[in-house]
């Protein structure tokens, strides 16, 4: 004899509706193939409580059944028949569940591919890849491994030039050495990107990626504005008052001799145009900007004081 419907699901033949979808409901809680992963007996329970569902759900197949009985049910249809138009995945939504996958709605002739008949169709059990789905999805998943972050100090004409690093990560013979290059006109907060290699994944996933962060160290001359270069310059009074030339060095390690114009005031800024920083990965640079300062002397000798005395009477 064909199937009971009505006793796999566990309801009376006068059951409503409303009585079905809530038997269907606790038994696909139940076995669920995503909580029976590999347990032979409930995926074969699930498979069973969904052909009844499908049947006694529908008002038309329902009447059939009733009226032919379930080995004359069986008979007259086949799989195919009896899930067509039964999407397994939005009935299991509705009732909360996560869904089987796009398989199981071609298999119960839901939108695209293929219908499949009680013996396999395309071959084999009708419901043997949304259970293999179900199974894989209990598995570990690969999983990337953590990153890591790692501050770097470099000087400022590493940073104006670039230059190869090699740092160390780990301790003892278990320590890997990193050669890497950080690219001229890289600035302070940057950070390089390392692909895998920092720890390692976990269920066979793929290494995690060293990220270090730059930091520039104080220098005594030059300092760092984007990607300009400002240096100090002191002259005394009398050049700043009849005007001068004098040597400034530059970050490549040359000097170029710039003119001073007479009646320059302290913090007066002269221009060095391309004498900046290359700009991060891209052409041209900045520019280089020279500040002054008036070097006042503190004690003066004799001479001195009168010759500044006789221009204080000139008015200066």
């Amino acid at each position: 004899m064909g199937e009971d419907y009505y006793k796999t699901l566990g309801v009376e033949k006068s059951a409503s509706i409303e009585e079905i979808k809530k038997a269907y409901r606790k038994l696909a809680l139940k076995y669920h193939p995503d909580r029976n992963a590999g347990n032979k007996a409930n995926e074969e329970k699930f498979k069973a409580i969904s052909e009844a569902y499908a049947v006694l759900s529908d008002p038309e197949k329902k009447q059939q059944y009733d009226t032919f009985g379930s080995q004359s049910f069986n008979q007259r249809f086949s799989q195919e028949d009896i899930f067509r138009n039964f999407d397994i995945n939005q009935i299991l939504r509705e009732f909360g569940f996560g869904g089987l996958g796009g398989a199981a709605s071609s298999m119960f002739g839901g939108r695209g591919g293929r219908r499949r008949t009680a013996q396999g169709g395309m071959g084999g059990d009708p419901f043997a890849d949304i259970l293999r789905g179900a199974q894989q999805a209990q598995q570990p998943r690969p999983q990337k491994g953590s990153d890591i972050e790692y501050n770097l100090a470099i000087t400022v004409e590493e940073a104006f030039s670039g230059i190869e690093k090699t740092i160390s990560l780990g301790s003892g013979t278990r320590a890997d050495k990193i050669l890497f290059k950080v690219p001229k006109g890289i600035n302070a907060g940057q950070k390089l990107r390392i692909p895998g290699k920092a720890n390692q994944g976990v269920n066979g996933g793929p290494p995690g990626d060293l990220y270090i962060t730059i930091q520039l160290l104080p220098h005594e001359r030059f300092s760092r504005e984007g990607d300009d270069v400002y240096v100090q310059k002191s002259i005394t009074f009398s050049q700043a008052v009849l005007g001068t030339s004098i040597d400034v060095e530059t970050l490549d390690g040359g000097i170029k001799r710039i003119k001073v114009a007479p009646g320059t005031q302290a913090n007066t800024k002269i221009r060095m145009k391309g004498y900046g920083f290359p700009h991060f990965k891209a052409t041209g640079s900045g520019d280089a900007y020279v500040r002054f300062t008036i070097d006042i002397p503190k004690k003066l000798t004799k001479k001195q004081s009168a010759i500044i005395k006789s221009l204080a009477d000139e008015g200066l």
